[in-house]
């Protein structure tokens, strides 16, 4: 007798097509599957008339989203968020977006709903990170490939890392970088190979034996050299021996735990389109292609994602300070910027179609991002529909406005959903 498995989320109701805007609003209004009634809240700024709509929409209380999401980036959300939006607002073989697409939260989510899934970023990384959980090798694959390689070979390494790393580590790491390096310049590159590189990639740094280097910040954020000595020296440590080999597979085994084979075929199902380039020049993506765009734009002067990420591009030999990535401290020349994304976002969305545009907090919450998007959303001919705000347990810095404390913003969980007329 087998065990029947559990489901990742709680049921969605059966829908024969998607909802339009009205019906969505209808929805939100009397939204309660988690016990809590929808509060009605005025948008922060009284030049605009939106209804900002309070409530449990997805919760942390659910059981933990698909395995394959578990990579670490910085500023993402939770894999739930894209899911509520897509499973309302589209239907299977429809084209889901994400301009800014990150680590692909939205991308996969969207691949495993069945929907079209479309990235763009402007890091190079991000293409290395998304498109191998698109296509995604069994773990029998994985440890084929590992044990045809020999990464004890002498090889040169770069002396300086090896504040996070044991030498024999760094010799392995090195073989592997020189590996991959070569497959990607002959162009044979394998479906194998490219998620080898994924998973070494989120394994470069951490703070537990599962990943490569000895305890450093959180994965998603490489320190530099000099604050990584500082952090050995105080906490008296010395980079410990680890086998690669050994922590990619089991990483792989992780990642791959939940994936049935059902869910291959649907990954498999739609082509992906993944870009790396400027959300504002995406001539890839066809006009009026699009019919859900789910996104987290680069907040202002909060997250260096160039910075946090330049040992993952060493590792993938991008020149990280090659990488025009989007840096903007002040809120015109970030609302200036969105408004140049939010036009190429009107090109490629479809007649009906939606975007939501995911804000965080910014300067102890002294700037409100929604209140930059909506203006700058209308400039580009999108219609700002509502603002949700998923409320939660919060934590001590993410406090949310009109929930928890109206003078501070949130991180997390305020979403501007925006409609193309």
């Amino acid at each position: 007798m087998t065990t029947p498995q559990l489901e990742l989320f709680s049921p969605e109701p059966p829908r024969t097509r998607p909802l339009n805007a009205q019906e969505f609003a209808a929805e939100i209004q009397a939204f309660a599957d988690f016990g809590q009634e929808t509060q009605i809240l005025d948008f922060p700024d009284p030049a605009f008339s939106i209804p900002v709509y309070v409530n449990e929409f997805w919760t942390s209380k659910q059981r933990a989203a698909h395995s394959l999401h578990e990579v670490s980036y910085r500023a993402c959300f939770k894999p739930q968020l894209p899911r509520f939006f897509i499973s309302r607002l589209t239907q299977p073989g429809d084209a889901v977006y994400d301009p800014f697409m990150g680590r692909g939260t939205t991308v996969l989510e969207a691949a495993l709903l069945g929907r079209r899934p479309i990235g763009c970023d402007i890091n190079p990384l991000s293409q290395r990170l998304v498109g191998p959980r698109l296509a995604p090798p069994a773990w029998t694959e994985v440890e084929t490939r590992l044990t045809a390689l020999d990464f004890d070979q002498a090889n040169e390494v770069w002396d300086d890392l090896l504040v996070f790393y044991h030498p024999n580590t760094l010799r392995q790491i090195a073989n592997l970088r020189s590996y991959l390096g070569t497959r990607r310049q002959e162009g044979s590159l394998d479906r194998v190979d490219a998620w080898i590189q994924m998973v070494a990639t989120n394994r470069l740094t951490g703070h537990s034996p599962g990943f490569f280097s000895v305890y450093t910040l959180p994965p998603n954020q490489a320190v530099s050299i000099k604050s990584q000595k500082r952090i050995n020296q105080k906490r008296a440590q010395v980079p410990p021996e680890r086998d690669i080999k050994a922590i990619i597979l089991r990483k792989t085994r992780s990642l791959l735990s939940k994936l049935q084979a059902g869910e291959r075929a649907t990954l498999t199902a739609n082509i992906p389109l993944l870009i790396t380039g400027s959300s504002d020049h995406t001539a890839a993506i066809a006009r009026e292609s699009v019919q859900l765009a789910v996104t987290s734009p680069p907040f202002l002067d909060i997250v260096n994602y160039q910075a946090d990420n330049w040992l993952r591009c060493w590792f993938n030999g991008i020149d990280a300070q090659a990488v025009a990535i989007w840096q903007l401290k002040k809120p015109a020349d970030w609302q200036a910027a969105m408004t140049r994304t939010f036009r190429e976002l009107h090109r490629v969305l479809a007649s009906g179609g939606f975007v939501a545009f995911e804000v965080g907090e910014v300067r102890h919450g002294t700037v409100l991002l929604e209140t930059l998007v909506v203006p700058a959303a209308q400039e580009a001919g999108l219609k700002p529909l509502m603002v949700l705000v998923n409320a939660q347990m919060f934590t001590k810095t993410a406090n949310c406005w009109g929930v928890a404390n109206r003078t501070k913003g949130t991180n997390t969980n305020r979403i501007v959903l925006l409609g193309k007329p």
